[in-house]
C-alpha cells in the first residue's frame, strides 16, 4: 500500500469508529407478535429488544417529542403516532396497532434511527426530565374553530380533535385554523399537540 493509501484506510477506520461512538443502538432482536388478550387479530404488536441501555437518551426524547409521556421512576417513554402506541424502555421499544410485519418492522427501524438521531444531537437538546400530561380531547376541541365544515375530511370538528390527538390529522389540514380570527387558537394548539418527527 502507498502512503496515501494507508492515510485514506487510516481515516475511514476513525470515521467509521466515530459514527459508531455517536450511535447508540448498533443492534438489536426484533419480534413480531399478536397482542395474547386479542388472538386472531388483524393487528400486530412488536419489540426491539436492544443490547444497550437507553434510559439516557430518555429525557432527550422527552423534550423533543410533543405528547410524549415520560415517568423517570419507572423508567419509560410512552408516546402516540399515527394511531400507534410506542413505549420506549431501558432495554426495549415496542409498538402496538401496526397492520403488518412488514410496517411493524419499518416502524421499529425508524424508532431506533430516531433514538440514535436524538443522542447525536444531544449537545445541542435541553433534556426534560418533567412528567407531561397528553391533553385531553375536550381541550383540543374547544380550540378548534367548532364549524362542522368537513374541510378537513372529517364529519365534525369533535372527530377531527380524537384524530388530531392521535397524530393522524394534522393542524394544517383545517383550513378554518388559517383565519386571523383564530390565530391564537392555533399557535395553543401547536404547542400542545405532538409533533411528529420523521422515523423512517
Amino acid at each position: 500500500m502507498t502512503e496515501c493509501e494507508i492515510e485514506f484506510f487510516d481515516n475511514f477506520q476513525r470515521n467509521a469508529l466515530e459514527a459508531k461512538r455517536m450511535m447508540l443502538i448498533l443492534d438489536y432482536d426484533f419480534e413480531v407478535f399478536t397482542p395474547p388478550c386479542d388472538p386472531g387479530a388483524e393487528r400486530f404488536a412488536a419489540k426491539a429488544k436492544l443490547k444497550v441501555d437507553i434510559n439516557e437518551v430518555l429525557p432527550y426524547l422527552n423534550a423533543t417529542l410533543r405528547g410524549a409521556v415520560y415517568n423517570p421512576a419507572s423508567p419509560a417513554l410512552t408516546w402516540k403516532k399515527g394511531g400507534h402506541s410506542l413505549a420506549f424502555h431501558p432495554y426495549e421499544i415496542a409498538i402496538s396497532n401496526m397492520e403488518d410485519r412488514q410496517a411493524a418492522e419499518k416502524e421499529i427501524e425508524g424508532l431506533i434511527d430516531l433514538v440514535n438521531r436524538t443522542w447525536e444531537r444531544r449537545e445541542e437538546i435541553d433534556p426534560d426530565f418533567e412528567t407531561h400530561q397528553r391533553p385531553t380531547h375536550m381541550a383540543v376541541y374547544k380550540l378548534l374553530p367548532l364549524t362542522n365544515c368537513k374541510a378537513c375530511g372529517e364529519p365534525t370538528c369533535y372527530t377531527f380533535a380524537l384524530k388530531l390527538i392521535a397524530s393522524q390529522k394534522s393542524l394544517s389540514e383545517c383550513p378554518a385554523l388559517s383565519d386571523p380570527d383564530h390565530q391564537k387558537n392555533y399557535a395553543d394548539l401547536h404547542n400542545m399537540l405532538p409533533e411528529v418527527p420523521e422515523t423512517g
